[in-house]
């Protein structure tokens, strides 16, 4: 399942993280060295070192606004979210293709997150860089995704997924993973279309006891699927 969620960060954030991201003392460094065996020999690009002040400022910014973000609570489902990441891609760098690495070790405690989906939220205006796109595999075929600034996606972290070259300007983006209470793709997405529709039933003063089953029903789903 993707999902769009937009507006996550507004346009005061935005110009925030840009200017701090662009600051001379910023800590950026070589993004392979937070790589698998796997996306090592195909990953070039820059990232903000994962323990720096600058990455846990941001960082805890980012997750302030998802604890608060319907959209993203109800597709994601969120147990754990691994603490936000942040890119740069310029001058012909990319990111080839590759699966991510489905446990990842929380930085600082050492505790093991599972790795259900992939989050990226896009930081610079897709009209200041050329290229740059996140190309996902899914049963449709190829996703190419390059969404306005402030905007994010969610993919299964099982993906094979890569960025396409960027050619002129610079990509900016912050990224994370998501380890959901129900960790099946079809069952979280089951779970999302039921809760849309409950609230499209809602808006519309739909008949008030069938809502009340179908309320019933997703909880049942989510009691029976969740992995907590």
């Amino acid at each position: 399942m993707l999902v769009h969620v937009p507006a996550v960060l507004d346009s005061e954030q935005l110009s925030y993280f840009r200017k701090k991201l662009a600051a001379a003392d910023a800590p950026w460094m070589d993004g392979r060295v937070t790589a698998g065996h796997q996306g090592v020999h195909v990953k070039q690009n820059l990232q903000i070192a994962e323990v720096s002040a600058l990455s846990a400022e941001l960082g805890g910014m980012v997750l302030s606004v998802l604890e608060r973000l319907p959209l993203f609570i109800s597709a994601a489902l969120p147990n754990r979210v691994y603490p936000p990441m942040f890119n740069r891609y310029e001058n012909g760098m990319h990111f080839g293709n590759h699966v991510d690495g489905s446990i990842r070790l929380m930085p600082g405690s050492g505790a093991k997150i599972r790795t259900d989906l992939s989050a990226t939220l896009f930081l610079a205006p897709p009209d200041s860089y050329d290229g740059g796109e996140l190309l996902i595999e899914d049963t449709y075929g190829s996703q190419a995704i390059k969404l306005v600034a402030g905007d994010m996606v969610l993919y299964p972290a099982s993906s094979l997924h890569r960025v396409a070259p960027v050619s002129r300007g610079v990509r900016l983006a912050c990224f994370f993973w998501v380890q959901s209470m129900v960790r099946d793709d079809g069952q979280r997405t089951l779970l999302f279309d039921l809760d849309n529709a409950i609230q499209r039933l809602t808006a519309t003063g739909a008949d008030e006891a069938a809502r009340i089953s179908l309320t019933g029903s997703y909880h049942n789903l989510l009691r029976m699927w969740t992995d907590i």
